[in-house]
């Protein structure tokens, strides 16, 4: 597949940080899962996280909405501390939207009643609901399926869905959990578009975590490897894929990204 971004945007973006870890620790029990961490995501940028299975990436988005808190260390969006703040006040206060990997959307709802039942949540005005609603249905090209219950959506209908599900408050942030899992070709392809596409259009600061190394690497700005509860690499995908740390640890000798 062709890589989707020609160009990394990111040298004439001014750094400004929006996610920052400091020095953060989890662990469960005497199993340790996130070792001493630190790391920068800054605004309007798409950040990768891979790394092998249980190594802590999507436990880092769940500590960025507040389900887990950690051991130790600072959690801060737009350059205030949020260890305190409970899930519904990051979503609402930070405009941090999360798309699982699993799940997002409610089954037995149809596609436009799933977008109403979260729109009275995270939308105050009653008048911007459906106009909300109506942009997202044709921005993702949903309107011959707003009828449909969420349940007989395929893999990449669901997948729009639930990603609208998340553009529903406008975030600033974007959390995206494995969501080349389990697609195939065309559809992974739509959704690297989008995912672009939200940066440029909307300057969304996008976060992603996926085992397929090729896919993320192709439309992301930066990425960074998890091993061993620790960072090992942090680059852009150019550099990243000649890391000696990242080869070891995970791409291997024999990856190649083109």
């Amino acid at each position: 597949m062709a890589i989707i971004k020609k160009f990394r945007i990111k040298s004439f973006k001014k750094n400004n940080t929006l996610i920052e870890f400091e020095n953060v620790s989890l662990s469960y029990g005497k199993r340790l899962i996130l070792d001493n961490v630190s790391f920068k995501i800054n605004e309007g940028q798409i950040f990768g996280m891979l790394g092998p299975n249980g190594v802590g990436k999507s436990t880092i988005f769940n500590i960025i909405t507040g389900l887990i808190k950690p051991n130790a260390g600072i959690i801060k969006i737009s350059n205030e501390s949020v260890n305190e703040y409970p899930v519904y006040l990051r979503t609402k206060k930070f405009k941090v939207g999360f798309v699982p990997q699993y799940g997002g959307c409610f089954n037995d709802l149809t596609l436009h009643d799933n977008l109403k039942a979260i729109s009275e949540i995270v939308i105050d005005d009653k008048n911007s609901r459906d106009e909300r609603i109506n942009f997202l249905i044709s921005k993702f090209e949903l309107d011959n399926l707003k009828d449909i219950k969420a349940k007989f959506l395929s893999g990449g209908q669901r997948k729009k869905l639930v990603i609208a599900l998340a553009l529903l408050s406008k975030p600033k942030v974007l959390l995206l959990d494995e969501c080349f899992a389990a697609l195939d070709i065309m559809t992974i392809k739509m959704l690297q578009e989008i995912i672009v596409n939200l940066q440029q259009e909307y300057n969304i600061t996008i976060c992603i975590c996926d085992h397929q190394a090729r896919d993320l690497l192709a439309c992301v700005d930066k990425a960074m490897i998890l091993s061993n509860c620790k960072i090992i690499a942090e680059d852009t995908p150019g550099n990243l894929i000649n890391d000696i740390n990242a080869r070891k640890a995970y791409f291997g000798d024999n990856f190649k990204f083109n």
